[in-house]
Formats: C-alpha cells, structure tokens, sequence
C-alpha cells in the first residue's frame, strides 16, 4: 500500500500559522506520525489536499517536502489501525452531538415547545451532523467500525426531528 507523506517546518511565529496547518491537517484526514510529518493514503484526491497544503506552507515562508511512500519496516495495516481510530473517534463524537440532539428534542417536547422556529433550528442541526457525518465518511478511505453506528444515530436524529415537525404541525393546525 503507497501513502503521501508531508513533511513541513513553519516559523515559529506567529503561532497561529501552526495552527491553521494542524486544523487544515485534520480536516482533510490525515495523521501526525511525529511532529510536522503527515500520512494519507496513497489517492488523486489526498494528494491534490497535499499540494495545496504544501503551497500555503511555502507561502506562510515555510519549507514542505511530499513523498510518496510504503511502509518497509512496519505492516501496512498499522498504519490502516491509527487512520479507522482516527475516523472512530470522529464518529464517536457524531454519536455524542446525536445524543445532545435526541436530548434538546426531548426537551422541547416535555416543555410543549412547538414552534416553527425551533422545528427550523433543528432542522439545521441535524444538517450539521450530517455533513459532518458525510464529510468523515469521505475521509473514511479503510472503513472504520463505528460507521454504521454514527449512520445509525443520524437517522435516529432524523426520525426524532420528524416525530417533532409532526407535533408542531399539529400544534399549528389545532391553534
């Protein structure tokens, strides 16, 4: 199996320069192995990451090398371990923010809260869980075992937010 390695050196400072790379280092999926040593598998779509994340780094006045690379010493499916924890423990949080979400539509209901405009703010909640959703499962190139878990919890939200619309439709429809 070939991964892409990003190797980098950043100023000092200012700090946030560190900052907006490691942010930009997760979002797109990939992991640490040591301090500014990055991996992604080896695909069109991490290496046009890669190279864009190389050419802010030069432009922030620091040094990138990428390489592609397999492991020799090491098996492969070490590494494939550290990127589904990585992408498990993505899920697992999805899975928490869905309990935050069952909780607040079950307060509203306890509380007779009906109305549109917090159907509405639900509504875009549970449209951030499942882009987030979405955007782990793009990143989830080896198929990590909370997946279907976090698929799971997302239509529960779903089936939640549509219980709620139908108490606030008939809310509505009863005033």
């Amino acid at each position: 199996m070939e991964f892409l390695l990003l190797i980098y050196k950043i100023p000092s400072e200012p700090t946030r320069l560190r900052a907006a790379v490691w942010r930009k280092v997760k979002n797109i999926g990939a992991l640490y192995i040591q301090n500014s040593v990055c991996i992604l598998p080896a695909n069109k779509e991490s290496e046009r990451h890669f190279r864009q994340l190389k050419r802010e780094i030069e432009e922030m006045g620091g040094e990138s090398y990428l390489f592609r690379s397999g492991l020799i010493a090491s098996p492969d499916n070490i590494v494939v371990d550290l990127f589904n924890l990585a992408r498990d423990e993505e899920y697992g949080e999805i899975v928490d923010k869905c309990q935050d979400f069952f909780k607040e539509i079950e307060k509203e209901i306890n509380n007779s809260h009906f109305s549109y405009a917090e159907l509405e703010e639900n509504e875009e909640d549970l449209e951030k869980l499942r882009k987030w959703y979405e955007k782990v499962v793009v990143r989830d190139v080896f198929g990590a075992k909370r997946r279907s878990e976090a698929e799971e919890f997302i239509q529960h939200c779903r089936d939640d937010l549509d219980h709620y619309s139908d108490l606030v439709f008939n809310n509505e429809d009863n005033k």
